[in-house]
């Protein structure tokens, strides 16, 4: 389950473009949350501690307290940031007010385990998926996804329908989509080969290295 991170906050007014910058300025970020059951509300909330809350997570998929001031915590999910595209900084974050049963559609990082026998024998492991969108509650929603390769020979592959996801987690993929497989090894380039297409370069080197014939003279 993905851990929750608690972040100050509080409630601002709408504002134009050119007090956001000055909010930003100030260390807040700019901030919205809304909900099916909630009334939307504009809030800034510390830059710092968002910055540090993304260091520390595996993606920006995460559960969050938001302590506003005045007001209490409200548990809410991130559902997207607005980054600077020059700098990646974050620039405004929406968060989706929920409690532990709301469903959630996040996409989360695939971590791959172990040693596949296959690449013990010369093989290639090739990632399919990096991430994985999923459905769950936000009770059990998984800050990353695990899934072993050990077993996996040479020519084999691990799928969707392969694997065991954690209690209420459903994936949003066929059953056939391939996570990891391994390849078969790179052939390395005989010494034959190599003297095959090594032979024409040789050759043309070898015309341009050569000195012109001399013209004969021309006769009385």
């Amino acid at each position: 389950m993905a851990k929750k991170h608690s972040v100050k906050a509080e409630t601002r007014a709408r504002t134009g473009s050119g007090l956001l910058k000055q909010m930003r300025r100030e260390g807040w970020l700019p901030s919205v949350l809304y909900g099916k059951n909630a009334d939307n509300k504009n809030l800034k909330v510390d830059a710092k501690a968002f910055r540090e809350m993304l260091g520390e997570s595996e993606s920006e998929n995460i559960l969050i307290n938001l302590e506003i001031e005045g007001e209490g915590s409200s548990l809410a999910f991130l559902q997207a940031i607005q980054h600077d595209p020059l700098t990646g900084e974050a620039l405004h974050a929406d968060f989706l007010a929920v409690n532990e049963k709301t469903e959630l559609q996040a996409s989360v990082p695939v971590h791959l385990l172990g040693t596949a026998a296959g690449v013990k024998s010369g093989g290639v492991l090739e990632q399919g998926l990096h991430t994985l969108d999923v459905t769950c509650s936000a009770t059990n929603l998984p800050e990353i996804l695990e899934f072993d390769v050990s077993e996996l020979a040479l020519g084999d592959s691990l799928h969707i329908g392969d694997v065991t996801f954690p209690k209420g987690v459903t994936p949003r993929y066929d059953a056939e989509v391939v996570i990891a497989h391994i390849g078969a090894p790179r052939v390395e380039e005989t010494a034959d080969e190599a003297a095959a297409e090594a032979a024409p370069a040789a050759a043309a080197e070898a015309a341009e290295e050569a000195p012109a014939e001399e013209e004969a003279p021309a006769e009385a």
